[in-house]
């Protein structure tokens, strides 16, 4: 899955440290789905989305019909 996660970070000014706590995860983690290597949970998906200034899962989180 494809994210857009250090785009809208980026523009807000948030570091992954930051994100992390607002999301309840490790910066560990934001790495991990920055780099498209992890698949959130719906919940986490939506918690990052909100936390982003997203409106829909999609905003931020891209799925790659492809691979």
């Amino acid at each position: 899955m494809k994210t857009l996660i250090r785009e809208y970070r980026n523009k807000l000014g948030l570091t992954q440290e930051e994100l992390a706590e607002m999301v309840g995860v490790t910066r560990q983690t934001i790495i991990t789905l920055e780099r498209g290597r992890y698949n959130p949970s719906l919940i986490l998906a939506h918690r990052i989305t909100r936390a982003l200034g997203g409106e829909h899962i999609e905003d931020i989180f891209l799925l790659d019909e492809d691979g």
